[in-house]
């Protein structure tokens, strides 16, 4: 699975990219759990906020493509976890 990411916003309006390919990692099923997760959470509901970050994910997998939006103040614990990882 390749997961890239775009983090746009923030209070210097600055871009930042990363991807990642989860068959190279040491946790791969940890964070291919985290990445189907995020169809199941609806973090990009909220407004967009002043000086926050939006963060769009596109995931590839064997089978598919998927587009996932997700807003700062409406992350968890794991999803934060998981675009650290990507965009480190």
């Amino acid at each position: 699975m390749i997961v890239s990411v775009t983090r746009s916003g923030g209070f210097a309006g600055l871009t930042k990219q990363g991807e990642l390919d989860t068959s190279d990692q040491p946790d791969a099923d940890r964070l291919e759990a985290a990445v189907r997760e995020l169809g199941a959470k609806d973090l990009g509901a909220g407004r967009p906020q002043p000086d926050r970050y939006v963060y769009r994910l596109v995931v590839r997998d064997a089978a598919n493509v998927t587009h996932h939006t997700v807003a700062e103040q409406d992350m968890d614990a794991t999803t934060a976890w998981l675009l650290d990882r990507i965009l480190s």
